[in-house]
């Protein structure tokens, strides 16, 4: 029979238990062979050496209730869940897998028994000088019966949590690539604010975001020879002028990154374009001391607004 839990898979489904509520090892234990349908339990030996390692990683902590250790998931746990959002939708729809491979499994074994019994009841029934149905022979039909029936069953559970292992999993990729959507237009909002902050503050760090916002829309391709950095010059007063020349928001920022299905993955890429292009412009022009600190209030400003945005959805 093929593993059940592919390499680290057993691991993140213990966080997901975990995240769900605090849990002891034996009710971990039920609740893996309640959403197998009772055809896999893990052992005692399986659970708890694994708690016992996401505890010493600081993924999950304990504390002890009615002599029992009573495991919850820390910080640490929930970001690596969160990181592996994409595993854990996949991890479902194993388990659906893994669940209709052991249906499977105990159909060929239910047949091949019943198959064997049949040949040994006839075999019996053969060999017998009367054809008097006597009470093994009851016993034995009745017992066919049975094996039949939990075969049924166990079929129809099996095939009930196949479909939502699959609805789930659907779900999941759903708000993933929601959630994917969600950052980029909130970056690309945070990033059109930034611009116009920028042009207003005047002086260096209005053509600052002038040559990252408005010239990243001209081509990934294209490069500009870096000129010398400027003498720090004083924060100038906004003007009309800064306003009216003030860039417009480019909708087409960072397009140019393809997707790659995970969201957190994408999001890292975004914030790397965001920061190379900010870090460049202020390299080629320079920036002062008193620029550097309305860059530090906008930069916490877009963060508070994109973290906002990322939180879960009431």
């Amino acid at each position: 029979m093929p593993p059940v839990f592919a390499h680290g898979r057993l691991r993140l489904y213990l966080l997901k238990l975990l995240d769900e509520a605090p849990r002891h090892g034996y009710e971990v234990i039920r609740l893996l062979e309640e959403r197998f349908q009772g055809l896999y339990a893990p052992s005692a030996g399986t659970v708890y050496p694994r708690l016992a390692k996401l505890e010493s990683e600081g993924l999950v902590t304990h504390a002890t209730e009615g002599g029992r250790k009573v495991y919850s998931i820390t910080d640490a746990g929930r970001a690596e869940l969160a990181d592996r959002g994409g595993e854990l939708a996949d991890l479902e729809l194993e388990i659906r897998d893994s669940v209709s491979e052991l249906a499977a499994e105990i159909r060929a074994d239910v047949s091949g028994a019943a198959g064997d019994l049949r040949r040994e009841l006839r075999a019996a029934a053969n060999a017998s000088a009367t054809q008097v149905e006597d009470e093994s022979w009851k016993a034995a039909k009745e017992e066919l019966r049975k094996a039949k029936a939990e075969w049924k069953e166990q079929a129809r559970r099996a095939k009930d949590e196949s479909r939502r292992a699959r609805e789930e999993a659907q779900q999941a990729r759903r708000q993933a690539k929601e959630a994917q959507e969600r950052a980029r237009e909130e970056v690309q909002r945070i990033a059109g604010q930034l611009q116009e902050q920028f042009a207003k503050s005047g002086g260096v760090l209005g053509s600052l975001a002038g040559a990252w916002l408005g010239g990243s829309g001209s081509g990934s391709g294209s490069t500009t020879a870096p000129s010398a950095p400027s003498a720090p010059t004083a924060p100038s007063a906004p003007s009309d002028r800064a306003d009216a020349t003030a860039p417009a928001s480019d909708p087409d920022w960072a397009r140019d990154v393809p997707p790659t299905g995970d969201p957190a993955r994408d999001l890292d890429r975004l914030l790397d374009r965001f920061r190379d292009d900010i870090r460049d412009a202020a390299r080629d022009r320079g920036i002062s001391d008193d620029q550097l600190a309305q860059a530090r209030s906008h930069l916490a400003d877009a963060a508070a607004r994109i973290a906002a945005a990322l939180a879960p959805k009431g």
